[in-house]
């Protein structure tokens, strides 16, 4: 099901969201609708709060380029966690553009870490430890952020207000 995206100012997105005590089928489901909104808007992240759920929670889906133009394209890598926390980052920062589905019609300049590790739950329970770096660390730094309150316009150093006939832009 897709679910709406709430949009600034809505008050939700400046919550720090609260933790997942319990994965039952019923998160399982709304993780499930998360990516579909995601893939529906389209996106390459989603934190539960921006379909106006105050709750840790977010999906990511990446495809990995590669090197060799005459590779074969890998398939999109799909995350869902629960209480994500980055617990490790490098000491390298870079800057990149980033877009945010709940600031549509923008783009800014934001530095980040280049490398992160988040931990969390998978949509099982299980414990992940994922080692991101480069855009994926960009986009789990973006929708991590998110579940406390800040965004991306937070960090900006520079806004750009995106043009109609402008390329469609991948927005995390």
């Amino acid at each position: 099901m897709i679910l709406p995206v709430v949009t600034i100012p809505d008050p939700v997105l400046r919550k720090k969201a609260h933790k997942v005590s319990r994965i039952n089928e019923e998160t399982r489901e709304f993780l499930q609708n998360m990516v579909e909104t995601m893939r529906d808007e389209p996106g390459v992240g989603l934190a539960a709060p921006q379909v106006g759920v105050s709750e840790r929670m977010i999906v990511v889906e990446y495809t990995e380029g590669s090197e060799d133009p005459d590779a074969p394209e890998k398939p999109p890598k799909l995350y869902m966690l629960v209480n994500p926390e980055i617990v490790r980052h490098s000491r390298s920062t870079v800057e990149g553009n980033e877009g945010c589905l709940s600031i549509p019609g923008y783009l800014g300049t934001v530095e980040r870490y280049e490398a992160v590790t988040v931990k969390g739950l998978n949509q099982y329970g299980d414990p992940v430890k994922i080692k991101a770096k480069d855009w994926l660390a960009r986009i789990f730094q973006h929708e991590i952020d998110h579940l406390d309150g800040i965004l991306y316009i937070d960090r900006a150093t520079e806004m750009y207000e995106l043009v109609q006939e402008e390329e469609q832009v991948e927005t995390i």
